[in-house]
């Protein structure tokens, strides 16, 4: 059996038919001078000028957004700092509690070899009378007790 023209042809493959062939030429391009276009640089300059102002937005837009984002952090740290210090703060109350227990510091004295003071020993000293206006530095009750 004979094969068919386009048989022929699809058994060649790459074959596109008649060669091209290629010259070089040489072209000076040395005397042509480029005219300014006045429209489309007018064009160029106002392309720029919307790019820019289009870059700076999304620059504020992000710096804002990543802002935001780090003064989260911040204020998740600063609410596991000040609970952590509420915690703290908690367990010292307990302990100057415990520290201030009237059977546990008489327990520690009589440790100690003291008494309980006679009547008369103890003078409360009380603060001078307060003056309207007139700042007031921090107060301490104290007990002086004269051994006679």
């Amino acid at each position: 059996m004979a094969a068919t023209h386009p048989q022929i042809w699809a058994s060649r493959r790459g074959w596109s038919g008649t060669p091209e062939v290629y010259f070089t030429k040489a072209i000076d391009n040395s005397r042509l001078v480029r005219v300014a276009d006045g429209r489309r640089t007018r064009e160029m300059k106002q392309f720029a000028t919307a790019m820019a102002v289009l870059f700076l937005l999304v620059m504020v837009y992000a710096w804002q957004h990543f802002s935001a984002v780090e003064y989260g952090y911040r204020i998740e740290a600063l609410k596991g700092q000040r609970d952590s210090l509420v915690e703290t703060n908690r367990a010292l109350r307990l302990e100057e509690a415990s520290l201030r227990d009237p059977e546990r510091i008489d327990v520690l004295a009589r440790q100690m070899g003291l008494v309980t003071p006679h009547a008369g020993q103890v003078v409360r000293i009380e603060p001078s009378a307060k003056e309207p206006g007139v700042p007031v530095m921090a107060r301490a009750d104290v007990a002086v007790v004269s051994v006679q």
